[in-house]
This record gives C-alpha cells, sequence and structure tokens, in this order.
C-alpha cells in the first residue's frame, strides 16, 4: 500500500468501487439489498440534505481502500447532535494499516465540526477483528440492541 493515505468525501466516480466495498461489507454481514438501494443509498450519500447519511473514503494510488456512512441527528438526551456511524469497511489487504482508524477519526472530525461530539456505531459480537481497533479508539457501553422482529 501507498505511504499517502487520502481521507476524503465520497465522489460521483466513485460510485463502482464503492457499490463493490458494500457489497462485500453486506455480505460480510451475510446480507444483501436490492439494486435500487444501491442507487437510492448513493444519490443520499451524494446529496445535500445535512439530515442525511454522509460517506468518507479512503483512498490511494487511485484506488479506493475503504468507506464510511455516518449521520449526524438530534438526540433527546443531550443538546446537541449526535454521530452514528454506520457502517465501516476496509478491503482485506487494507486491513491492519490503519485505513479503519483513519475513516474512524475523519468521521470523528466532522462531528466535533458540525458540532456532535458523541460518536457511536454499532458491531456484532463475532466481528473480532474490527473490535480489537475499536477497543483501541472507543469504549463499549452496556447496551444491548434490540429490533422489531
Amino acid at each position: 500500500m501507498s505511504d499517502t493515505l487520502n481521507i476524503r468525501a465520497l465522489q460521483p466516480e466513485d460510485r463502482a468501487e464503492w457499490a463493490e466495498m458494500w457489497r462485500d461489507y453486506l455480505a460480510f454481514y451475510e446480507t444483501t439489498v436490492p439494486e435500487q438501494t444501491y442507487n437510492n443509498t448513493f444519490a443520499r450519500l451524494l446529496g445535500d440534505d445535512p439530515n442525511d447519511f454522509s460517506c468518507f473514503v479512503a483512498e490511494a494510488d487511485g484506488h479506493l481502500l475503504g468507506l464510511t456512512h455516518y449521520l449526524i441527528h438530534r438526540h433527546a438526551w443531550k443538546e446537541e447532535s449526535v454521530c452514528y456511524l454506520q457502517d465501516l469497511f476496509a478491503r482485506p489487504e487494507a486491513r491492519g494499516t490503519g485505513v479503519g482508524r483513519a475513516l474512524i477519526h475523519a468521521v470523528y472530525g466532522e462531528a466535533d465540526r458540525r458540532g456532535a461530539p458523541s460518536v457511536y456505531w454499532l458491531t456484532q459480537e463475532f466481528n473480532h477483528t474490527a473490535r480489537k481497533l475499536y477497543d483501541r479508539i472507543g469504549k463499549q457501553t452496556p447496551f444491548i440492541r434490540y429490533q422489531r422482529p
């Protein structure tokens, strides 16, 4: 991997590589979404609605190595907004090189810039590789997630 890692906002020309990485990310979690969801999600990520998701990508040598989707939103317990880091993915060849950490720090910086100092995310218990990073860069909370069946 190049020594020059660039973290930047998603651009229209990133569509193919973004879709490939998001498809791999979803496969890791044993799920898929229809092609229309890829189209809608990509359009929203590029949109100008401040209440919608945004995306940073990690790029080196003109090739995307990782992505993160995040959302700034209001929170009933706080006066300031909070930031939900929904998706974080690094290509297998980029894992362990600082891509994930750089993407998380980019989200931290954007959250601070937008007045949302609290950043949170979820992962599955079996995601041991990512949890090694998360244990160094975040704090595990006691919350257990439930959802509608």
